[in-house]
Order: structure tokens, then C-alpha cells, then sequence
């Protein structure tokens, strides 16, 4: 090699390696200050997107798992209640016995009934004012409760039926179920696209609760058809996941949405363009309702009036209360046992996802000590090298002494 001053290869290969160096030892010692492998997506694209994903998993299932446990806790409140409902009609069934004896006067029978009274005022009031965080407890009303790991598809809503309590509804019994109905829907007419807007077909259901099912066939501008068949049951926000997923119908440009506004709706929207328009010829979907369980009222204390010729019928109908009451609370406790296992299963599924995002984001620190100890070795070695590739020019000079 000539010697030369204009450029010193020598010293910008160096300079060169020894800025490689430097940004691998920066980067090295952030994954080791961060504990963090992946500290931005120029580190890992696919692996900062996976684990991103599970993490918002994870605070799904965490948040899922504290949802079932405030829904045991409901489910508790009533139970406690209902456990001081017995306690109240067991009361009613000594004071109905003991007017039933022909030994008592008119004077204690009173007594009796008076207390009677008192007893289903209790029960009336334990039925209105117990609540739970602010909302009452006792109701007809399903709440729900929603487990999901964030995905449409992995979301479970449990609908927690606890039952009225009064003195004309003492306990419940075994519900009716009504079956839900299937009913064709008009394919909709879209609407006319133009060069600035999109042409649009929406599906109007009952309810966002309603599940869709057969044959969405849909042609842009006169092409070819593309379409997808919905099982039996499919939500709307899976039937929504099911159109956006087929490759065919993101080709065509269409895609689907369920407006905020109107969750009941299923939106199909075709590409830009005036001379896009849609045509749904093949499409036949249909609109199921969900069934629905009602539960059965209990026993109707309210209006009874404790007397000797009335103690037997009281008794008779406090004994019938007293299963009720206990039918009640083995359906609460059979909720109470689904969530827990609800929440079992979230809390574990959350551990693994953890465990799973832990393995791709977290740094390996026996593998980054080494690269550190590695850069670092290097680092000191070019710049060395750097120093004595300036250096080596000042030989030129005594080639002109």
C-alpha cells in the first residue's frame, strides 16, 4: 500500500468499527439499566409486537380476575342476607307453632302476630336497602360480569341472576327459560358511494347481545363476489374479527365495524370510489335473540296475618318460604363457585402469559454481561487502533526532512 495523506483509510476503518462498538456498548448497557431486552422497536420489531400483545393480555386477565372477585363479592353480600332471612323465618315458624296451640289467649296470639309482622317487615327491608357498592343487591336484573383476555374471542360474560326479595317474593325457585329466536334479516339497501365517500351496508340487529348467523355475500363494482358463512352463535364483535380477517375481503377493500353508537349495527364498508359500488345478491343473514332465564318468585308472605285459625297456613307457608330461601342461596353459591373458578382460571392464564412475555422482553443477563465485557475489550482496543492510524501518517514526514 502507498503512503498516502489525503485519506487514512486506517483511521476511518477504525473510527468506523469503533462507532459500531460504542452503540453496541450503549445498547448493551441499557438492556442491563432497563432489565428490558427490547427498548424500542429498532431492537426487536416482531419480538416489541408480541410482547406488547401478551402484556395487554395479561392486564386484561388481571382486570377480568378482579371483575369475578367483585362479582363474588355481590354474590357473598346476598348470601350473608339471605343467611339472616332464615334466621327471621325460622322465628316465624316458632311464633306460627306456637299460635297454633289452642292454650294461648287472644291477647298473646296478638303478641305473636304483632311480632310476625315485624319479622316480614325485616325481610321487606333486607330486600330493598342491601346493597353493594351502591347498587342493590337483590334483583331480578342479571349483572355482568365480563372475563376476557382482551380479545373478542376470548371474552365471557356471566350474567348473575341473585333474585328480588320481599315479603311477597320470599326466595326464589327453579326459572323459566325462553328460547331465543331466529329471524331473516332484510338485506339492506347500500348506500351510493362517491369520490370522496364510501358506499355502505349496515345490518340492523335488536340488540349488540343478538348473535348472527349464515351468508355474507358481498361484490364491489360489479366483480366477483367474496363471502363468509357465520356459524350459529357468532357475536358481533366475532362476525366484525371474521370479515376483517379473510384476506378476501380485505382485497376487495371491504371492511367491518360496529359503531360505538350503535353497537347493534353490523357496518360493512366498500373502498372510495363512485363507481364502487356494492352489491349484496347471495346474502342471507339472520338475526338470533339470546334465550332468556327468568326466575322464579318466592313464596307471598305479604298480607298473611298470624292467628289461631291461621297459624297452621303460616306455618305451612313460612316451612315452603325456608326452602325457597335455601334454593336461593345454593344457586348463588353455585355462581359464586363459577367465578372462582373464573378467576382461577384468569389469574393463571396471567401468570403464564407473563411468564411468556418475561421470556421475550426481559434482558439475559448472562448473555449481556458477556457483550458488555466483549464491548468494552473492543472499545479500548480501537481506540488504541485509531491512535496509531493517525500516527502513521507522521512517517510521511520524515520522508521530506
Amino acid at each position: 500500500m502507498s503512503l498516502s495523506v489525503l485519506n487514512n483509510i486506517a483511521a476511518i476503518y477504525s473510527q468506523n468499527n469503533l462507532n459500531q462498538t460504542q452503540n453496541s456498548l450503549q445498547n448493551t448497557l441499557t438492556q442491563l439499566s432497563s432489565g428490558s431486552r427490547i427498548n424500542s422497536g429498532a431492537d426487536d420489531a416482531a419480538g416489541l409486537a408480541l410482547a406488547d400483545g401478551l402484556h395487554a393480555n395479561v392486564a386484561a386477565l388481571t382486570q377480568s380476575a378482579q371483575n369475578a372477585t367483585a362479582g363474588v363479592g355481590l354474590l357473598q353480600t346476598a348470601d350473608g342476607a339471605l343467611s339472616q332471612v332464615t334466621n327471621l323465618l325460622n322465628r316465624a315458624v316458632t311464633l306460627a307453632t306456637e299460635a297454633s296451640n289452642g292454650t294461648l289467649n287472644s291477647s298473646q296470639v296478638s303478641s305473636a302476630n304483632q311480632e310476625y309482622q315485624n319479622i316480614l317487615t325485616e325481610i321487606g327491608n333486607i330486600g330493598s336497602t342491601t346493597n353493594y357498592n351502591g347498587n342493590s343487591v337483590f334483583s331480578s336484573t342479571a349483572t355482568q360480569v365480563l372475563v376476557s383476555d382482551g380479545t373478542s374471542s376470548g371474552a365471557t360474560t356471566f350474567k348473575e341472576v341473585v333474585g328480588s326479595l320481599s315479603a311477597a317474593s320470599v326466595g326464589t325457585t327453579a326459572g323459566t327459560t325462553t328460547a331465543g329466536t331466529t329471524t331473516a334479516l332484510t338485506t339492506p339497501t347500500p348506500t351510493v358511494p362517491t369520490a370522496t365517500t364510501s358506499g355502505t351496508a349496515t345490518f340492523a340487529f335488536g340488540s349488540s347481545s343478538d348473535t348472527v348467523s349464515g351468508t355474507l355475500s358481498i361484490a364491489v363494482a360489479g366483480g366477483t363476489a367474496v363471502s363468509t358463512n357465520f356459524a350459529a352463535g357468532t357475536t358481533l364483535g366475532e362476525a366484525v374479527a371474521q370479515v376483517n380477517n379473510s384476506a378476501a375481503f380485505q382485497a376487495a377493500g371491504l371492511v367491518a365495524s360496529q359503531s360505538p353508537t350503535s353497537p347493534n349495527q353490523l357496518v360493512i364498508t366498500g373502498p372510495t370510489g363512485a363507481a364502487n359500488t356494492l352489491d349484496l345478491t347471495g346474502t342471507a343473514v339472520s338475526d338470533t335473540t339470546p334465550s332468556v332465564t327468568t326466575t322464579g318468585t318466592g313464596v307471598n308472605l305479604q298480607g298473611t296475618t298470624l292467628t289461631s285459625a291461621t297459624a297452621q297456613a303460616v306455618l305451612t307457608s313460612v316451612t315452603a318460604a325456608i326452602q325457597d330461601v335455601a334454593y336461593q342461596r345454593g344457586s348463588i353459591g353455585a355462581s359464586i363457585n363459577q367465578l372462582n373458578a373464573a378467576s382461577n382460571v384468569a389469574n393463571s392464564e396471567s401468570v403464564n402469559l407473563t411468564a411468556a412475555e418475561n421470556s421475550v422482553r426481559a434482558t439475559n443477563y448472562g448473555q449481556a454481561t458477556s457483550d458488555m465485557a466483549k464491548f468494552k475489550v473492543l472499545s479500548q482496543t480501537g481506540i488504541a487502533a485509531l491512535s496509531q492510524a493517525n500516527s502513521v501518517q507522521q512517517d510521511v514526514l520524515k520522508l521530506l526532512q
